[in-house]
């Protein structure tokens, strides 16, 4: 069995708060740029959980060996990556404050930059789970420990390469390989059930050979406990399919498709940071 971090929930609930209010702060400051404020709030219990009790890493030394790897596969979750980032010190609140500025290294959808910890470049969805299932198999050739956690959205699930990537992962028995699905209903083009029916999201997976666990996205005790079941699991990779909602902790993004990606005015930033205190 793997040892995780010891992590109280207070702890995981205080971090998930302040990701949630620097997320609408610096989307707010990317000005008429935009964010994309839905999908980055409807992880941040995820990401909290993650990167404040489950990963290997050292803050100090991103490129550490032995670090567990994440791979944001829904690039457009991007503030809820940065913001988890900051809050564990991988990256300094002045860098974080550079989000969607010129030049700068945080742009609206990630792009890799080991020294700053971001494994992967987001932005073509369907295409993280490939990439794990790689890193996967080079940790167990070279007998190495490391977990891959990926991250996709609901909608992402929409593309093929999804579930070839899911056919490898289960023919090799990836133990080492996390996926979660940040299962929010909504996608850019409009609700998930009216695009593509997902709504048996669970039995697809279990379909492909997964392990797999249903948990409230937002509850940091349930995702603390179903991390720890698929760090432990053996015999194939795992799913966590954790129902969210869009634009979670702003009411009137909550649900809100619009909000997928957009701009806040002063007013708005204003409302959103009085829900938030």
């Amino acid at each position: 069995m793997i040892k995780t971090k010891s992590v109280s929930i207070k702890d995981l609930k205080r971090m998930s708060a302040n990701m949630r209010k620097n997320a609408i702060q610096i989307g707010y400051a990317a000005g008429n740029n935009g964010a994309h404020f839905g999908p980055g709030l409807s992880i941040i219990e995820i990401m909290a959980t993650l990167y404040g009790g489950i990963l290997k890493f050292e803050s100090k030394d991103s490129l550490w060996p032995g670090r567990d790897k994440f791979i944001l596969s829904k690039g457009h979750g991007s503030l809820g990556y940065y913001t988890a980032l900051a809050e564990v010190g991988i990256i300094s609140d002045d860098d974080l404050r550079t989000f969607e500025i010129d030049g700068g290294f945080l742009s609206g959808q990630p792009s890799r930059n080991l020294e700053k910890g971001i494994e992967f470049s987001g932005g073509s969805l369907g295409m993280g789970l490939s990439l794990g299932v790689g890193v996967s198999l080079a940790h167990r050739l070279k007998e190495q420990l490391n977990k891959v956690f990926v991250l996709m959205g609901d909608g992402e699930c929409n593309e093929g390469s999804v579930w070839e990537a899911a056919m490898s992962a289960s023919h090799y028995s990836l133990e080492n390989l996390i996926a979660i699905v940040d299962a929010n209903g909504l996608q850019s083009d409009g609700r998930c059930a009216n695009v593509i029916d997902m709504e048996n999201m669970s039995q697809k997976w279990e379909s492909f050979g997964f392990h797999v666990l249903k948990v409230d996205g937002h509850n940091e005790s349930d995702l603390l406990a179903a991390f720890k079941d698929a760090v432990n699991h053996s015999g194939s990779p795992s799913v966590l399919i954790a129902k969210t909602v869009k634009g979670k902790g702003v009411s009137f993004m909550e649900g809100n498709p619009s909000w997928h990606h957009g701009i806040l005015n002063e007013d708005l930033y204003s409302e959103a940071m009085k829900e938030l205190l």
